[in-house]
C-alpha cells in the first residue's frame, strides 16, 4: 500500500484490519511499514526512524504481529502504549486475530515473575560487577608501574585486562538491556560510559545490531549475527542459497577448520572495529566518536609514560585477542548450533527457544558467561537482571514442557563443540549444493 493510500487510511481511522491488509505493508519494495500489537494496528512507517530502539528492530515486524516483542522489550508496555495513539490506525478483524494458548501462558509466567521479584536488580550485586573490573583494571596497571615491563608482569597485566574488558562487556549487556535501574535514562547513562568510556566502543552501534539480535534471533536476513556469509555459512539454509546464488567467497567445506582462527581472534581486534567506526561515520555519532577517542587517549597517556608506546600497544592488543576469544566463544555456543532459518513468524518463545541453548550453571559458568548460560530465560525476558535468571528457568521449562519445545541445556565444553560440529555440517551442505549447482549448470 503506497505512501498517498496510507494518508487517506489515516484520514478515516479504518475500524477493522485483515491479515492480508497487514502483510502487504511489510516494509518490502517501498511498502509502508503496519505492526500489530494486541490486536491493534500502527502504522511505524515514519516513527521507526525514530524508534529508540532503532528502526530496523522494529521493522523486522512490519507486516507481523509485534505484540511479543514489544512486551519483552519495554519494561513498561503500558506507559509506551499511550504515546502510540498518533500512529494507530485500526484494529485486526475479531474473526482473524486470536492469540495462541503460549502467548497467554508466557504472560501469566511474566506476572508470576514480576510478583517473585525477579525483575528488580540487586544493586549490591552490580556494585560488585564494577567494583571488581575497575579492581582489575588498576591492578593491570600497578603491575607494570611499580614491577616494570617483563614477560611475566606482561602476562599478569594482560590477564587483568582481559577479564575487566569481557566482565565490563557483560556488564554494558545489562545496561544495555535496561535490566539494572527503573530508570531508563540512568540505564543509557551507564550503559554509554561502559560502552564507550571503559571499552572503547558505541552504545548506540551496539543497540543497533545487539536488538535485532533478539527480535529475530538466528534468522536469515534479519539476526545480524548471522550475517557472516563473507567466512562462514550457517544452519542448513544458508549454505544452499550462498552455493546457488555464485556468491560463494571461501571453501566453506573446511570452515570448522579456520574457524578457531579467523573467527574468535579477529573478531574484536578487525571486524568489530571496522563495523564500529564505519558506523560512527556513517551515522555521524561524534558524541560516541568522543568518548571512544578518551578511551584511547587514557589506555596511551596511563601505558605509554609507564611501559612505552609500542609495549602500550602490545598490551592492548593481546587484550582485545583475548578477550575476542573468550566472547566468541560464550556467544556462539549459545546460537549457532541452533536453528539458522528464514522468518516464518514463530511465536515469541518458539523463536527463542529455536535459536538458543542454555549452558550448565555452576559459579564458574555464572562468572565466565556473565550470567548469559541462561541464554534461553534471558531472551524470554530480556529486561530481567541476569542474576535472578536460574531462578525462572524451572517456570520457563515447564511451559516449553506444555507446549512440546525442545529446552536445550549443555556442558561448556559440549557447547564449544557443537560449535565445530555445527560449521562441519553446515560446510558439507554448502559443498554438495554448490557442486551439485555447478554440475547442473554444465549439464545445460
Amino acid at each position: 500500500m503506497g505512501k498517498g493510500e496510507n494518508s487517506t487510511t489515516n484520514s478515516r481511522i479504518r475500524k477493522e484490519l485483515t491479515w492480508e491488509e497487514v502483510r502487504k505493508n511489510n516494509g518490502v519494495k517501498g511498502s509502508d511499514k503496519w505492526i500489530v500489537i494486541n490486536g491493534e494496528v500502527y502504522d511505524v512507517t515514519k516513527w521507526s526512524k525514530k524508534h529508540p530502539g532503532g528502526s530496523k528492530v522494529i521493522s523486522h515486524y512490519a507486516g507481523q504481529d509485534a505484540t511479543e516483542p514489544f512486551e519483552a522489550f519495554h519494561a513498561k508496555p503500558d506507559f509506551v502504549g499511550k504515546f502510540m495513539k498518533a500512529i494507530h490506525i485500526g484494529q485486526m478483524s475479531p474473526d482473524e486475530y486470536q492469540q495462541k494458548e503460549i502467548v497467554q501462558d508466557l504472560r501469566v509466567l511474566k506476572e508470576t515473575a514480576v510478583k517473585m521479584g525477579l525483575f528488580k536488580p540487586s544493586y549490591f550485586f552490580y556494585f560488585c560487577i564494577i567494583g571488581h573490573i575497575l579492581a582489575m583494571e588498576v591492578a593491570a596497571f600497578f603491575i607494570q608501574y611499580y614491577y616494570g615491563f617483563s614477560l611475566k608482569t606482561f602476562a599478569l597485566s594482560v590477564a587483568l585486562m582481559t577479564i575487566a574488558q569481557v566482565q565490563g562487556g557483560w556488564a554494558q549487556h545489562d545496561f544495555g538491556h535496561l535490566s539494572v535501574f527503573k530508570s531508563s535514562r540512568l540505564n543509557h547513562l551507564l550503559h554509554f560510559f561502559t560502552m564507550s568510556v571503559m571499552k572503547g566502543a558505541s552504545s548506540k552501534w551496539w543497540n543497533h545490531l545487539h536488538y535485532q539480535h533478539h527480535a529475530k534471533p538466528n534468522i536469515i536476513g534479519k539476526d545480524p549475527d548471522v550475517r557472516q556469509e563473507a567466512l562462514f555459512v550457517l544452519g542448513e539454509t544458508m549454505p544452499v542459497k550462498v552455493a546457488k546464488s555464485g556468491t560463494s567467497t571461501m571453501p566453506y567445506n573446511h570452515q570448522a577448520k579456520y574457524f578457531p582462527f579467523l573467527g574468535p581472534p579477529l573478531l574484536f581486534p578487525v571486524y568489530f572495529q571496522f563495523m564500529l567506526f564505519r558506523y560512527i561515520w556513517t551515522r555521524r555519532e561524534w558524541t560516541d566518536l568522543f568518548c571512544v577517542t578518551v578511551f584511547y587517549a587514557r589506555f596511551a597517556l596511563t601505558y605509554g609514560p609507564t611501559v612505552g608506546i609500542l609495549r602500550a600497544f602490545m598490551l592492548y592488543e593481546t587484550t582485545r585477542i583475548l578477550e575476542s576469544i573468550w566472547f566468541t566463544w560464550v556467544a556462539q555456543s549459545n546460537h549457532l548450533p541452533m536453528d539458522i532459518e528464514e522468518d516464518t513468524e514463530k511465536p515469541w518463545v518458539e523463536l527463542q527457544l529455536a535459536a538458543t541453548c542454555n549452558i550448565e550453571k555452576s559459579a564458574f559458568n555464572d562468572w565466565f558467561t556473565g550470567h548469559l548460560n541462561f541464554q534461553i530465560e534471558h531472551h524470554i525476558f530480556p529486561t530481567m537482571p541476569r542474576h535472578h535468571l536460574h531462578r525462572i528457568a524451572p517456570y520457563v521449562k515447564s511451559l516449553c514442557e506444555k507446549h512440546g519445545i525442545t529446552y536445550t541445556v549443555k556442558t561448556m565444553s559440549d557447547g564449544f563443540l557443537d560449535i565445530l560440529k555445527s560449521l562441519h555440517k553446515s560446510g558439507d551442505i554448502w559443498f554438495e549444493a554448490y557442486y551439485g549447482h555447478l554440475t547442473e549448470e554444465q549439464d545445460n
